[in-house]
C-alpha cells in the first residue's frame, strides 16, 4: 500500500472519543470515533481494519444537529462533527491506551 493511501485512511479517522457512554461501550468490545463528517460507513471501516490491523463486523454512524454557539453578540453555530461507533469481531482490540 502507498503511504499517500494510508494518509488518505488516517485522515477520515480524528480521533477516538473517550466519553462516559464511549467507556461502557468498551466492554461490549465497541469502539468511538470521531470521523468526517462527508465519509461513509464501508470507508470508515475500512480506514479502521488498515490503520489498527483489525476486523470491523458493524458501524453505526450519528450525525448531531449543529449546536448553536453565542460570544457576545455574535452568534453562530459549533463545528459539525460525525460520530462512528465500530464493533470490531470478538478477540480483536484496539489500543486507545498506550502503555509508555
Amino acid at each position: 500500500m502507498s503511504s499517500g493511501t494510508k494518509r488518505a485512511l488516517a485522515d477520515i479517522i480524528r480521533r477516538p472519543l473517550i466519553t462516559e457512554k464511549g467507556t461502557r461501550h468498551l466492554e461490549d468490545n465497541k469502539y468511538l470515533f470521531e470521523v468526517k463528517p462527508g465519509v461513509n460507513k464501508i470507508q470508515i471501516a475500512q480506514a479502521i481494519e488498515e490503520l489498527f490491523s483489525v476486523k470491523v463486523t458493524k458501524v453505526n454512524t450519528f450525525n448531531p444537529p449543529a449546536r448553536a454557539r453565542r460570544v457576545g453578540r455574535f452568534a453562530g453555530t459549533r463545528p459539525h462533527y460525525k460520530r462512528a461507533i465500530i464493533t470490531l469481531q470478538e478477540g480483536d482490540t484496539i489500543t486507545l491506551f498506550p502503555e509508555s
